[in-house]
């Protein structure tokens, strides 16, 4: 275990009471986890947050995706339905800093916990809403999932083959994307309270965040006034050679390095000849300015493939890397689990569970004073219900029994071991 792990106190004494499902809305809980807030999923009594894949009368086999996204989390069982389950909430929410929810369109509402109502019994809370598409869209009553998000926002049209069709970027930027920009504006939101107490709506589409990361594409088009388009491995826009994938031993799926010489920088493609062996082309007019080796490309990426084709991934990006010529190996996420040095520096970490074996994962990214924000374990359905409406609420023993007695708080099923 690391010892660069701190316990972030950022937020400490910041309560999260958190309505969200899958992933946007756990993304962004999850930040606010990290940095210390005391984040209480309220979940259905009997499955739970739907991201849990909870199988009805079956072991739970499959806990990795729910883990992942709501590590450092309380999880508190709340009936909905049950008129003292909904007073029971909106208890909590006086007690709350921030509540956030991403149901579908309208089902906060029809629940009775929409922004006017939670308003009156609390002015100043924050309250967060993630959905797929913003009001006045004509989408706005649409679902959404991360793949919708990232067509019609974009981020398909710029990815793939130039001849080839759109292509899904193979991370969740919709989802994680759009929590990450909702985390941060309820950082600001916080901020500003302390100044004047009133709390605020937050609303952000998944639709509108993926175009806030689509800024380069639209720069693109600002310059060529025509939609910005699909390059590959290259950069539309950025004209220059050698610049792209080179081949690697032992060549598997993912034996590759990135390698991006700059227009900038004249040396660059010197320092590469003689890095490759190919000295004898240096001052070869053919190939002297950036636009020579554009016009003479597949020669150019040839030069460079055949040295690559002979050494490893790693050892490309080290010797490129030490010519002072920007590269990246093409790292699977194997391989990224087994890199020791995110351990050492706490960027990786295992979580250790109550049920589940243990899971290495990927870390809040930031690094404070020389430390990373600690793992805490994901909850349990239901795990911390009577602790939580004990402490926020302060209600005893005796009241506690008696709503458990009511159904309020639901029987969580028994997770089975792996």
């Amino acid at each position: 275990m690391s010892v660069n792990i701190a316990d972030f106190g950022f937020l400490k004494g910041v309560k999260v009471v958190d309505f969200t499902q899958f992933e946007a809305g756990p993304t962004c809980t999850e930040a606010l986890a990290w940095l210390g807030a005391e984040v209480v999923k309220i979940e259905n009594p009997n499955r739970g947050d739907p991201g849990r894949r909870l199988r009805p009368g079956k072991p739970d086999n499959d806990p990795y995706y729910f883990h992942i996204l709501n590590a450092n989390k309380k999880s508190a069982t709340v009936n909905l339905k049950a008129p003292a389950g909904l007073d029971l909430v909106k208890d909590l929410i006086r007690k709350a800093d921030v509540m956030i929810e991403n149901f579908a369109p309208g089902a906060i509402d029809r629940l009775g916990l929409g922004y006017d109502e939670m308003k009156k019994i609390n002015p100043g809370l924050i309250y967060a809403q993630v959905k797929g598409f913003g009001e006045g869209s004509p989408f706005e009553k649409n679902l959404s999932f991360d793949m919708i998000a990232q067509a019609c926002g974009g981020t398909f049209s710029v990815t793939g083959d130039a001849d080839g069709p759109p292509t899904r970027p193979g991370i969740s930027i919709g989802d994680t994307g759009t929590g990450m920009v909702m985390a941060i504006t309820i950082l600001g939101a916080l901020f500003k309270r302390r100044e004047t107490g009133e709390g605020h709506r937050l609303q952000v589409a998944m639709q509108d965040a993926i175009m806030h990361y689509m800024r380069i594409p639209f720069s693109t088009q600002g310059l060529t006034g025509k939609p910005a388009e699909r390059g590959g491995s290259k950069i539309p826009g950025v004209i220059n050679a050698p610049m792209g994938l080179f081949p690697c031993a032992p060549g598997g799926p993912n034996d590759y390095v990135y390698i991006m010489t700059s227009r900038a920088n004249p040396e660059h493609w010197d320092r590469l000849l003689k890095l490759v062996g190919r000295e004898d082309l240096i001052g070869d007019e053919r190939l002297g300015t950036p636009d020579d080796r554009v016009a003479n490309e597949a020669e150019v990426d040839e030069i460079i493939a055949t040295w690559t084709r002979t050494q490893t991934k790693l050892d490309a990006m080290r010797l490129v890397g030490e010519a002072g010529i920007p590269a990246g190996a093409v790292m699977d996420t194997m391989e990224l689990q087994n890199d020791e040095t995110f351990v050492d520096r706490g960027i990786m970490q295992t979580m250790t569970h109550p049920v589940h074996r243990d899971f290495k994962m990927p870390t809040w990214p930031v690094r404070v004073d020389g430390a990373a924000a600690r793992l805490e374990s994901s909850p349990m359905l239901g795990q911390h219900t009577e602790e939580v409406v004990s402490e926020w609420l302060g209600l005893n023993d005796a009241a506690v029994a008696e709503l458990k007695s009511e159904g309020v708080f639901g029987e969580p099923p028994a997770a089975a071991a792996e």
